[in-house]
């Protein structure tokens, strides 16, 4: 069964790039701009592994994070931003977060990432 991921960024091309990318890689894959978008595939298509902006105009990542765990304690998010936020960072890790990425990020270390946590545990 493929792995299932979300990825939320309010910036077009990110989310094109990673969902091509990820959809080479085999994943199933789901695409949000914002926090309500993100919110509503959580609940409708559970994820495996979230691929989370910190800066959305809105609903801010920390906040998204926050209403994700909510809805799935267990879930799994990797955090991407493009400000070196370290306090940001840091809440987000505290809230579980896995790991985080600066924008720009390498793909290949995104892929990489993607693939040690969007195991499904069985």
């Amino acid at each position: 069964m493929k792995e299932k991921i979300l990825i939320v960024d309010d910036q077009f091309g990110i989310r094109i790039l990673l969902n091509e990318v990820l959809q080479k890689e085999g994943y199933q894959t789901f695409q949000a701009a914002n926090g309500i978008q993100a919110l509503d595939l959580v609940k409708k298509h559970p994820p495996d592994l979230v691929l989370l902006d910190m800066k959305i105009p809105g609903m801010d990542g920390i906040e998204i994070l926050k209403r994700m765990k909510v809805i799935k304690p267990d879930i799994r998010v990797i955090i991407m931003t493009a400000y070196g936020e370290l306090d940001m960072i840091q809440e987000a890790m505290d809230l579980g977060a896995l790991t985080h990425f600066a924008k720009p990020f390498d793909i290949d270390d995104i892929r990489a990432a993607v693939k040690k946590y969007a195991q499904t545990v069985s």
